[in-house]
């Protein structure tokens, strides 16, 4: 039987490369997994800044790629979150917050539209649609304007038979 031949262990900065190949990466995402193969900081930080000047690694290619990737499922509030876990900071994300908060409204209508289709027949459907849209991290103005069947410029969206007045309401402060 062959003996198999072992592979040279691989470099800090060729484990980073093969990483950013498959995808893009934070700063912070690559040092956590750089991070298993070294114990010493100042090596994995002195390759994290060679890949960032070579532009290997850009923290706002990574925040791009990701709104985009996620954006067609999830609000502003749950993407901002992810991006701000990664390392972001606020002056990154601006351009990209204020992107996402324009197109929130037919991003929440779309969501909304291939799971439900039909505005809330009673209390109890309206809070099942809000808390869905709520939980992928759409806003509660934007999900308050969808639910009760206006759109953004105060029309009726008329995307089902019933008006916003046959939704049933337990008491006012219930929503």
């Amino acid at each position: 039987m062959p003996i198999k031949a072992s592979r040279p262990a691989l470099s800090l900065k060729a484990r980073a490369i093969g990483y950013l190949s498959r995808r893009e990466h934070s700063r912070l995402e690559l040092q956590r997994k750089l991070s298993a193969y070294s114990d010493d900081p100042t090596e994995i930080q002195a390759v994290l800044d060679e890949l960032e000047h070579q532009h290997w690694q850009s923290d706002a290619r990574y925040a791009q790629a990701y709104a985009h990737r996620t954006a067609a499922r999830q609000g502003a509030r749950r993407i901002m979150g992810a991006l701000r876990q990664q390392g972001l900071s606020d002056t990154q994300l601006a351009d990209i917050q204020e992107n996402l908060q324009a197109t929130e409204p037919q991003r929440a209508q779309e969501v909304w539209q291939r799971k439900f289709g039909a505005l809330p027949a009673d209390a109890r459907d309206y809070a099942r649609q809000y808390r869905f849209l709520a939980g992928r991290g759409f806003s509660s103005g934007v999900i308050s304007r969808l639910l009760s069947g206006r759109d953004m410029d105060g029309d009726f969206t008329g995307h089902s038979g019933s008006s916003p007045d046959d939704v049933i309401l337990d008491e006012p402060g219930d929503y």
